[in-house]
């Protein structure tokens, strides 16, 4: 028997070739895995040429820090300088440099303070002509023939550059027994609690008794109620 059931309407059509042009959109540029390490390659070639300008521009400026001294020791340098250059002329004498690197821990006899007023000293005659102006600073031969060493003055760089080569040699004991010698102002060979309460004052560390007294008795080893200088150097050299 026929069947006798109407066929069902089809569905409208739907335009999706107008919304989406029959496709989806193009791809164009490179996946995301490409486009990362392209990136990637990009930003490490930049920062090579970065580092190898400033490589550049510091040689050809010459070393900052030649004797690689700290910060600190930069500030310390330049206040015995600004201390000791009495008339503030940015300039020091024979006198005044001797005092100024006593005040650093360098007591020099007066002939190497002869000669390093030699090698980098500069004129105090205005009329003699400006030196040769080397990365020192100094004289040039014939100029310094023309004035007595011990009348010759030191700007700030030069005086930079001798403290900071004195200082980089300095065996590291030297300095620690420089410091042994600020606590031990009477010379007595022993940190006592007494000078551990003056210098506690001086730098305005409000430290009590018995923390002073504590300090003392753990690093007294030998019971002599105060910490001497080979103690004092085994502290600090750890």
């Amino acid at each position: 028997m026929a069947s006798t059931a109407q066929p069902h309407p089809s569905f409208p059509s739907r335009p999706y070739s107008g919304t989406f042009q029959g496709k989806l959109p193009e791809r164009s540029g490179p996946t995301f895995g490409a486009s990362s390490h392209t990136t990637m390659r990009e930003t490490a070639r930049l920062e090579r040429e970065r580092q190898e300008r400033e490589r550049a521009q510091r040689e050809a400026a010459g070393p900052a820090n030649p004797y690689n001294i700290t910060d600190e020791q930069r500030e310390e340098i330049n206040e015995a300088f600004g201390l000791f250059d009495l008339d503030k002329d940015g300039r020091i004498d024979y006198h005044e440099f001797k005092v100024a690197l006593k005040a650093l821990g360098f007591d020099l006899p007066k002939s190497e303070i002869l000669s390093s007023l030699t090698a980098h000293g500069i004129s105090p005659d205005p009329a003699v002509p400006p030196p040769v102006q080397t990365s020192r600073g100094a004289m040039s031969s014939a100029q310094r023939d023309t004035v007595p060493a011990g009348r010759l003055l030191l700007t700030l760089p030069a005086f930079q550059n001798i403290a900071a080569k004195l200082i980089s040699e300095r065996d590291p004991r030297d300095e620690i027994l420089r410091a042994f010698a600020l606590f031990d102002a009477d010379d007595k060979g022993v940190i006592s609690l007494e000078d551990l309460r003056r210098v506690a004052r001086e730098l305005g560390e409000g430290l009590e008794e018995e923390e002073l007294v504590a300090m003392i008795e753990e690093f007294d080893l030998e019971g002599k109620g105060g910490v001497g200088r080979e103690e004092f150097v085994g502290i600090c050299m750890g």
